[in-house]
């Protein structure tokens, strides 16, 4: 490969084929100039293929700065360089067409996410961006001269270029490429990074719960975590009991909460309500209206008209009860210790299921020692920034794909003209 180029950028996953193709479309038809992309794996993209269950989930409808954890008012600037509406142009100006779906994510309406990965790498190679897998970066050195630019050494050799975007991904699915590493390149080029934890990911429940019996069962839940003792966050959504625990986007969104709170040593409960919206009261008056109507009616029976009838058979066993208890002859001390479980259920989790699993990271290099308008580093001239090494990380649905389009564009267009 060359030894030399304009702009090197260092990882092939989404910010990075996006940079590429947003720097290829400005730089100066008049003079040719040349664009490498170094990454570490021998095949790029695997995080675009997997993702989405392998639909890969673009972008969503409504994307919005709380959508995100990080600096909100940083995001809202970044989110409004490059909206939805011209994410899905852009994609369609490559060949993939999008199609909304009731919960608001877009998908390609080819169900398939190797869709997404060739048009961006076939994009790449129209604007003669040169893709260099199996060609992990393992240094960066600035030229003394600070005009001059760097040299990015890697396992091949070295490649002297101008100007230097980092897109390396953060630690989640290492498999992939994304170790973490280039958290350490942005640390040797003078960039503070905030401590990294999973997010996205499923959890690991004590094996004295009953997750097992429902493996595959898909519910409603509304789920509190609590640090110190405060309640740091509630939100409801699906929730997928498996055979290590819990999983399904609501535990998705919340995982990086209690993986930040056991990273810093801090007491973290999570606690789920199984009929959200409802308080403990509210379910109390419920069920003794079901006494008063139908006493003898099973406990079992008169649980299964709001729940699913596996998950209470399973609750009211963990509760000590028996399902075919009449429901009028249920011990007050039962019925109490039941309406808790019920909306107020602790979670033994032992710990996240890991990098392995985890769809994204939580921390990174800091927005404020970025130009928001450009991601060009403030620490570095010529350096550039793009999704996932930022401390940036969104909720489920397409959020964080949205994020490695937007930066990846800021960046890419922005890289070939002086800071502003």
């Amino acid at each position: 490969m060359a030894t030399m180029a304009d702009i090197a950028i260092v990882g092939a996953g989404a910010a990075g084929l996006a940079a590429a193709i947003f720097a290829g479309e400005a730089g100066v038809p008049s003079s040719p100039r040349s664009i490498v992309i170094l990454d570490g794996a021998k095949t790029i993209g695997a995080k675009i293929l997997v993702s989405g269950g392998g639909r890969c989930n673009v972008t969503h409808a409504v994307v919005a700065p709380t959508d995100f954890f990080g600096n909100r008012r940083i995001i809202k600037n970044v989110l409004a360089a490059f909206s939805v509406e011209a994410t899905i142009k852009w994609f369609a100006s490559m060949g993939v067409e999008l199609k909304r779906e009731d919960t608001g994510k877009l998908f390609p309406v080819t169900d398939r996410s190797r869709t997404v990965l060739n048009a961006l790498v076939e994009r790449c190679r129209e604007l003669g961006v040169a893709i260099c897998p199996d060609h992990r970066v393992t240094k960066i050195d600035r030229l003394p001269d600070s005009g001059a630019g760097f040299v990015v050494h890697h396992s091949h050799g070295a490649l002297t270029a101008s100007r230097v975007i980092l897109a390396t991904g953060g630690r989640s699915i290492p498999k992939s490429g994304s170790d973490g590493f280039g958290y350490e390149l942005a640390r040797q080029l003078g960039h503070y990074v905030t401590p990294t934890v999973p997010a996205l990911a499923p959890l690991v429940l004590d094996d004295r719960m009953f997750h097992k019996n429902l493996s595959g069962l898909s519910q409603e839940v509304e789920l509190t975590t609590v640090v110190k003792g405060k309640a740091l966050d509630a939100r409801s959504g699906s929730l997928l009991w498996t055979h290590f625990g819990i999983s399904g986007p609501v535990v998705m969104d919340a995982s990086r909460f209690w993986c930040l709170a056991q990273a810093q040593g801090e007491s973290v409960e999570v606690y789920g309500n199984f009929l959200p919206g409802q308080n403990q009261e509210q379910v109390r008056q419920w069920f003794m209206e079901q006494a008063r109507e139908h006493p003898r009616r099973s406990l079992g029976k008169i649980l299964a008209q709001r729940l699913p009838q596996r998950f209470t058979e399973s609750l009211v066993q963990h509760a000590g009860c028996d399902s075919q208890t009449a429901i009028a002859q249920l011990p007050k001390k039962d019925r109490d210790h039941l309406l808790s479980l019920l909306t107020r259920c602790p979670f033994p989790i032992v710990q996240a299921r890991g990098w392995n699993y985890a769809e994204v990271t939580a921390g990174g290099v800091p927005l404020e020692e970025v130009n928001f308008r450009t991601m060009e580093s403030k620490l570095v001239p010529g350096l550039y920034l793009a999704g996932e090494i930022l401390d940036c990380d969104g909720r489920i649905g397409g959020f964080n794909f949205q994020w490695a389009w937007v930066t990846g564009h800021l960046a890419g267009q922005a890289v070939w003209w002086p800071q502003i």
